[in-house]
């Protein structure tokens, strides 16, 4: 399996990755292997994929639209 090393990894990154390997019970290098892991899978959508979904998910609950009159009488009704 290939090596890698990280030179100049600012101190409190190397911190904050110590403190994530105790957290989760894993060995520093585990906690790496599972950060660049879960960045790297992240999947980046582009907007009009979001859109797209927005408007899929406005389709299925049909609220009327959120107005500044709706959320000012919300917020007028929730104080006492």
């Amino acid at each position: 399996m290939p090596t890698m090393t990280i030179k100049n990894i600012p101190l409190d990154l190397c911190e904050r990755l110590k403190q994530n390997a105790l957290d989760h019970r894993r060995s520093l290098n585990n906690e790496v292997i599972f950060c660049l892991e879960k960045a790297l899978r992240s999947r980046r959508m582009d907007t009009e994929t979001i859109l797209a979904r927005i408007e899929t998910l406005q389709e299925r609950a049909p609220l009327p639209p959120l107005t500044d009159e709706i959320l000012r009488k919300a917020k007028e009704e929730g104080r006492p």
